[in-house]
């Protein structure tokens, strides 16, 4: 989901598409306002929004010890998870500005930015982004009192932060600093905070003892060519990174770059290289990528139809609107497959491949995903060539034909977290011989789009020499 004039585009190419042309297959869709799961996935609680973000939309997901981080266009809620049977809400901050996809790292917490405001303040109003005097960009709380979080930093980057990616400092760096890597598209040159063109990243840099300090300290031009424009199927051009994940212990990140999916070589934390770019005929938006433990494989997410329309019925089909599996071979990425949800969605069910993360399981490839509408679907993609789903969580299409779904499905210690637009915040478990040795590892922090290996969530040495 993006900014108005994204959305624009999207509702053009739903239709142009036809994308409701067929009716999905009645058999495959569960009765409305219900919640259908595989049999081995329990619904294990449903958290309803706090009532001063529930007129806003939840999206992303942080999670730090007991605690989880859940994203809204109005702000964030803080929720103690130490007892998933009874998650509360501990606190919630007001602070509206889309998407506000958040990340943690120590007392700090990051929120993106990208919609026109008439300042930085939690009390700012949107306006139109051909305003001259606009802001938009990065968020810094301190969240070192859960109860009562406090803003202390704004950072305005040229056409926002629509995601945003931690990227720890190396060597004794990462006891002074954290990199934010700033992901953002869609120059318009009516636009002041977004001319074209913009091939680039914005690095803000952190000092983790003044983060109030916090300034970009790089804007890297990654796509120096221009980026890619005439492949068949293309959503837009590439006109920047809709967001990028980084894997530091192995100085890699990967990219989903609008019309290219990319690799970088990030050992320089203020000068990220690419490497390697890849595009595919099926796919409309490179929208997330995830690596593999052992970094050898890439799964990327395609965003066909921006979010807002019905890619999961029967007449878009398999292989469009779906994530496409990569192997990284001598530094090229070369295709091994698409993955989509098997079960047909209604034709009022906006559709979509999401937001989704590893689950720790010694020797094989374990995800799980959000689906907007198609809820969250668990796979194992160990052979890319053939992934296939073993448990899935969903609700049917909504007795009044709206939208909405699951924006971010995120594994941590045991359990998955699902951050639904309008239903808040749903706790699933799943109980399956494919993840359920999963349950022995403990992570202390995840940002899904900053990745680390599973020596560094809790494995021991026997775990970590599959590597």
């Amino acid at each position: 989901m993006t900014r108005k004039r994204r959305a624009l585009v999207v509702a053009g190419i739903a239709v142009a598409l036809g994308l409701t042309a067929l009716p999905a297959m009645s058999s495959d869709i569960p009765p409305a306002d219900t919640v259908v799961t595989s049999p081995n996935v329990t619904h294990v609680l449903n958290l309803p929004k706090p009532a001063p973000l529930a007129g806003t939309i939840n999206t992303d997901l942080a999670f730090q010890g007991d605690y989880a981080y859940v994203g809204n266009y109005g702000g964030f809620s803080i929720v103690d998870i130490k007892n998933p049977k009874k998650a509360e809400v501990v606190s919630s901050v007001v602070c509206p500005g889309g998407q506000m996809d958040v990340s943690v790292y120590g007392n700090l917490l990051f929120g993106a930015v990208d919609s026109s405001r008439n300042n930085d303040s939690c009390s700012s109003t949107g306006q139109g982004a051909d305003v001259k005097e606009s802001w938009e960009g990065v968020r810094i709380f301190d969240i070192s009192d859960k109860a009562n979080p406090r803003y202390i930093k704004a950072v305005e980057t040229n056409c926002g932060s629509h995601t945003l990616t931690l990227v720890p400092g190396k060597g004794f760096d990462r006891l002074k600093n954290v990199y934010v890597y700033v992901s953002s598209y869609n120059p318009d040159p009516t636009f002041p905070d977004c001319q074209p063109p913009h091939d680039k990243l914005s690095i803000i840099k952190v000092p983790l003892r003044d983060p109030a300090a916090a300034t970009v300290a790089a804007t890297p031009v990654v796509f120096p060519d221009g980026g890619n424009e005439t492949q068949p199927g293309l959503l837009l051009p590439t006109t920047g990174c809709h967001d990028i994940t980084v894997y530091a212990e192995k100085d890699i990140a990967a990219g989903a770059c609008m019309g290219d999916g990319v690799l970088f070589d990030i050992s320089n934390r203020l000068n990220p290289r690419i490497t390697a770019r890849t595009t595919d005929p099926n796919f409309a938006f490179w929208h997330s990528a995830t690596f593999t433990n052992d970094a050898k494989t890439v799964l990327f997410t395609d965003e066909l139809g921006g979010g807002g329309a019905a890619t999961c019925n029967e007449v878009t089909g398999p292989n469009r609107g779906a994530d496409a599996i990569y192997r990284v071979d001598r530094g090229r990425l070369v295709f091994k497959g698409y993955f989509k949800i098997p079960r047909h969605q209604a034709d009022s069910e906006n559709c979509v491949a999401h937001n989704g993360s590893l689950i720790p399981v010694k020797g094989k490839d374990i995800m799980v995903q959000a689906w907007y509408m198609g809820g969250v679907s668990f796979l194992d993609f160990t052979d890319p060539a053939r992934p296939q789903e073993f448990g899935y969580f969903e609700r049917g299409p909504k007795a009044d034909g709206s939208g909405g779904g699951v924006w971010s499905a995120y594994y941590y210690n045991g359990y998955v977290y699902a951050a639904d637009f309008d239903n808040g915040l749903d706790i699933i478990k799943i109980n399956d011989p494919r993840t359920n040795s999963a349950t022995r590892v403990h992570s202390k922090l995840l940002n899904v789009q900053t990745q680390q290996s599973y020596r560094e969530w809790g494995w021991g040495r026997d775990y970590a020499s599959d590597e």
